[in-house]
């Protein structure tokens, strides 16, 4: 069975790459892409890659028929999914929000970063989007969507998705003191920042370049600390790198008191951890993850370290728009529609 998809806002980064990856899902019918800025325009005449592959035009918000749609991709900025969602919800379309509108259940904590939650209802009900780490929550929302329900999903940020597939083995195993700060670092390409173009993402101020951003007020601050449980103890530094795609965040962990596991050790326990994700790659001890080897792609490289001042340092290397964005995005979609969750997204990144 096909189901019909349709993706409001696919002419930013995010939404282009969903388009990308709807137009040749052998489940999901990319129906409607919608633009209001570039509607009427071709997709191939916006993105030339395109050319040979889709006839589709942007559509506005308004006139595509996206209550005719089985799903809908929201690929938009946060405050305009939850204005939207309500309604494709009650119209029976699953929505798969790749904001930060259904990420925070807490909608207090929302209101704390972003702004109040006018649907805190559908907060509520909202499966997070992590498949690795919240299979549970998607589990239950593909159960109720095959009794007949339409259901929410709010995918995983970025930065959240890197750190927390490469710290939450360990923390859930009790190696971590739970009294310690925890640090995370982490880089991203430009694409990370959206389409519009700003003092720190327009080329002549982007190219050569690397710096901090968001130092101690970074947004995915509390849903990082939501994942793992850390809430209090993050210390999370994003920067900004002179990258298309791409985005490694690398994690100390203080290990707990009396825990003194070896390197090979920890690479045996996340490989357990992750033996049922097949969009997970857990790196053999001594080797890095590279940004590069997923840039493409769905998936996620791990590479976890005994650093000998008693601590685990663990890395995780994801594209931004892949496993980061649209990429998980469909695999949610995936598992919501009871498909394998890879459907779509079997892809080796260019090697070189």
């Amino acid at each position: 069975m096909t189901y019909k998809a349709g993706v409001v806002g696919a002419a930013g980064f995010a939404g282009i790459e969903l388009v990308r990856l709807l137009a040749r899902h052998p489940e999901f019918e990319l129906v409607a892409a919608t633009s209001d800025a570039l509607a009427g325009t071709p997709i191939a005449r916006a993105y030339p890659a395109f050319t040979g592959v889709t006839d589709l035009a942007f559509t506005t918000h308004e006139e595509a028929d996206l209550a005719a749609c089985d799903v809908a991709f929201l690929a938009v900025p946060h405050k305009a999914a939850m204005a939207v969602a309500g309604d494709l919800i009650a119209a029976g379309v699953t929505v798969i929000d790749l904001s930060a509108d259904f990420r925070l259940k807490n909608p207090a904590v929302y209101e704390q970063w972003y702004a109040p939650h006018t649907a805190p209802d559908l907060l509520a009900e909202a499966a997070f989007g992590l498949p690795e780490l919240t299979g549970d929550e998607l589990a239950a929302a593909a159960a109720r969507r095959a009794a007949g329900e339409a259901v929410l999903v709010g995918c995983a940020g970025c930065y959240p998705t890197a750190t927390s597939l490469a710290a939450a083995p360990a923390i859930r195993a009790g190696l971590v003191d739970a009294g310690a700060p925890v640090v995370a670092d982490a880089v991203s390409g430009v694409t990370g920042a959206g389409k519009k173009a700003t003092e720190r993402t327009h080329f002549c101020f982007a190219n050569e370049n690397m710096e901090a951003y968001g130092v101690g007020t970074h947004r995915h601050t509390p849903e990082i600390e939501q994942i793992l449980g850390l809430e209090g103890r993050l210390v999370f530094t994003p920067h900004l790198a002179p990258l298309n795609r791409g985005l490694l965040s690398t994690v100390t962990l203080p290990l707990a008191p009396g825990a003194a596991p070896t390197t090979e050790e920890l690479v045996a326990l996340y490989r357990d951890f992750y033996a049922a994700s097949p969009l997970v790659s857990v790196m053999d001890a001594g080797v890095q993850p590279r940004t590069a080897s997923v840039a493409g792609t769905c998936r996620a490289q791990v590479g976890v370290a005994v650093h000998p001042a008693g601590l685990i340092v663990a890395t995780g290397a994801i594209d931004n728009l892949g496993k980061g964005a649209a990429g998980q995005g469909v695999q949610c979609a995936n598992i919501v529609f009871g498909l394998p969750e890879t459907t779509g997204l079997e892809e080796i990144a260019n090697p070189v």
